[in-house]
């Protein structure tokens, strides 16, 4: 078999397990649409964010779904799902687990590892800005590294691990901001806005009535592993990676973000760059497509950027505004 066989073999076994994976993704969907009503792009972000291998940060008030949504993407993407409701006097080990001493029936002691809640595939972390710092680290390294270390001993968390972690944007009393290392873990902040009226009216006859329409599943852990693994395989055009170095670089204070560049305190570092590529490639699967496009760039720009920048004290006060700056920067693109 020449070199070329080879390659057109591969683009061929690439091509077919994008179809399959695509149509299992868009029956996830729709069995996410049976339970969740009103919030399609809020539900296309998250599976973008799963597909991408990464977790993402849900800012809305409350009695919007988000707990729902959580437990529904569990259920349809074949998960095990918990959740942490956060409060100030959580500490790690509510989350992570601890070690504690036993006595056998022969008198001998030893300590055993009892698990917590953060051993789970999909991991819905409530109200995550209400928890100390101290807790709220514990959950960055399980986010980043895909572990926990207890008393030296490292435990590896299952695979997919995922946090969708939520946030309430009115009531700021008795919170702790969430530092800027542990944002940047975030790949998006998703918001989740009310719905509009004929999808309230939905919502009122098919939750309050005597029968509730319950989640199925679409697909299973191992089908969602092959789909993240192909996410990566995937290939980008040229002008694709282009765009998102041009965005992404334009976000940050200094040459290349132009007039905007004296709005911007600090801008995205790399993860940015990283996210948006996994992210593109992932709405592309989505939709059918094997390859992304620019207007995947755009679509995607505000939800990746917007929690990984901040304005200088001026810009503020003049009323710019962070989704308004990411607006200019895209313009130049589109």
């Amino acid at each position: 078999m020449s070199g070329t066989d080879a390659v057109e073999k591969l683009e061929d076994v690439i091509i077919r397990s994008a179809e399959q994976a695509s149509a299992q993704i868009r029956a996830a969907r729709d069995a996410i649409a049976t339970v969740i009503f009103g919030q399609d792009r809020v539900v296309e972000n998250t599976l973008v964010t799963i597909l991408s291998g990464g977790h993402a940060l849900l800012i809305g008030v409350p009695g919007l779904a988000k707990t729902k949504l959580v437990e529904t993407l569990g259920t349809t993407l074949g998960l095990d799902a918990k959740r942490i409701q956060f409060t100030p006097d959580l500490m790690p080990s509510d989350i992570l687990g601890a070690e504690v001493l036993e006595e056998s029936a022969a008198g001998k002691r030893s300590f055993r590892f009892i698990a917590g809640p953060v051993f789970a595939q999909l991991l819905m972390a409530d109200e995550i800005n209400r928890a100390s710092p101290r807790t709220q680290s514990a959950l960055l390294q399980a986010m980043q590294e895909q572990h926990i270390t207890v008393a030296g001993a490292r435990h590896d968390l299952p695979k997919p691990f995922h946090v969708l972690a939520t946030q309430n944007p009115l009531e700021q009393e008795g919170t702790y901001p969430l530092p800027e290392a542990q944002l940047d873990r975030f790949l998006m902040e998703i918001d989740v806005d009310y719905p509009d009226r004929d999808a309230e009216r939905r919502i009122l006859f098919e939750t309050t009535g005597a029968d509730e329409t319950l989640a199925k599943a679409a697909m299973t852990a191992e089908v969602l592993i092959g789909a993240q693994r192909l996410v990566r395989r995937l290939p980008v055009g040229d002008s694709v990676v282009e765009a998102i170095l041009t965005l992404v670089r334009s976000a940050r204070p200094g040459p290349d973000a132009g007039a905007t560049g004296k709005l911007i305190a600090w801008g995205p570092g790399p993860r940015a760059s990283q996210s948006l590529m996994l992210a593109v490639r992932a709405r592309a699967l989505i939709d059918g497509r094997l390859i992304p496009s620019i207007d995947d760039v755009l679509d995607l720009a505000e939800p990746i950027l917007k929690h990984r920048m901040a304005l200088t004290f001026a810009a503020r006060a003049e009323g710019h505004t962070v989704p308004a700056v990411i607006g200019q920067l895209k313009s130049r693109i589109g």
